[in-house]
């Protein structure tokens, strides 16, 4: 096998298993992340005052859940991730969808550590981060996701 051809088989190859783990872990929810100015306590975000880990104004909040995403204009994800979530809010009570556009809120983006488009977070009723999901998730990811912060 010449040089050409075995760097194009690893090409492939590497190209694959690239594609593959996205497809896994695309839309999946995982832990927090540490939000930036939340206070230096380092006891995690349970015991933080819903004050400083706050990400959404009061108002907004969702009696019991919060669906908190981060999208862009020119994001096809993002109007997938968007129909998933609203029918979610819409369906479950006391569960709201706050979308905000990550072009206009970059020092909240940078804070809260969103690398891209779209990205979810699950907030509980005070307005703390308990997971969250790059990608477009699945309504069978939301709804479990949903029921862990329900708890």
């Amino acid at each position: 096998m010449t040089v050409g051809v075995a760097v194009i088989v690893a090409s492939g190859l590497v190209a694959l298993a690239i594609g593959g783990w996205r497809a896994y872990a695309d839309g999946r929810f995982r832990g927090t992340h540490p939000v930036r100015g939340a206070g230096d306590d380092p006891a995690g975000p349970a015991d933080r005052e819903p004050q400083e880990a706050r990400l959404v104004p009061a108002d907004e909040l969702g009696e019991r859940v919060t669906l908190l995403q981060f999208s862009s204009a020119f994001c096809a994800p993002c109007r997938a991730a968007r129909r998933v979530l609203a029918d979610v809010a819409d369906t479950v009570p006391g569960v709201a969808h706050v979308e905000i556009d990550a072009e206009h809120h970059l020092d909240l983006v940078r804070r809260v550590g969103v690398l891209r488009t779209p990205t979810t977070l699950v907030l509980d009723a005070r307005g703390v981060e308990v997971a969250r999901a790059a990608g477009a998730p699945r309504r069978e990811q939301v709804l479990a996701a949903v029921a862990r912060a329900l708890g």
